[in-house]
């Protein structure tokens, strides 16, 4: 490609008079501009890929209303190829890593389809195992802030028996911030 598109180079050792404009295949001279090579991305927007710490508030039992409860206080990762990773402040018995697959639905704005497979519930947790539970599935819809530093929206969670059927729903506010290189322990406590 180098040398199909390579022009002629010249050195004329400080003699500017004998540097003359010769026709060039680069791509800086195609019809006078200066060009790239390089992608240029059509979206300005800020971008949700990366680390996040977030909480996930309650509202809603069975569609019934309650006292606002955080239900999850969650580390996770949105990574550019549209699948995304959450750990879960649960024990690790219990199944506290889930994953997901997302979307940007508009400006700043996405949707998540995430799953939690099979797990053990919390009869005998911190210290046991409990008896297994089904999936539970986590449909969140989030907008990103401008500066692109958090994100808020709602979150639908159904929980499901090992047998398949829906044992609780949730449904709720998600806010989350983003983990930097300057975030320390103490910002997500």
């Amino acid at each position: 490609m180098g040398t199909l598109l390579g022009g002629k180079a010249s050195a004329a050792c400080g003699d500017l008079a004998k540097i003359a404009a010769r026709p060039s295949l680069l791509p800086q001279s195609w019809a006078g501009r200066a060009g790239s090579l390089l992608r240029v991305e059509e979206d300005q927007d800020a971008t949700i890929v990366g680390m996040w710490h977030a909480k996930f508030v309650a509202n809603t039992l069975n569609g019934s209303p309650i006292s606002d409860t955080q239900i999850d206080d969650a580390l996770v990762v949105w990574h550019k190829d549209k699948t995304e990773i959450m750990n879960s402040a649960r024990p690790p018995q219990d199944g506290n890593f889930c994953m997901g697959v997302w979307e940007k639905t508009g400006k700043s704005t996405y949707k998540l389809n995430h799953f939690a497979w099979l797990a053990n519930d919390t009869a005998n947790a911190p210290y046991g195992i409990g008896n297994p539970s089904g999936p539970t599935h986590i449909v969140e819809e989030v907008t990103l802030s401008p500066d692109g530093m958090r994100y808020t929206g709602s979150f639908t969670l159904t929980a499901y028996d090992a047998s398949g059927h829906i044992a609780v729903v949730f449904t709720g506010a998600i806010t989350a911030t983003r983990i930097t290189l300057q975030t320390t322990v103490e910002d997500l406590l």
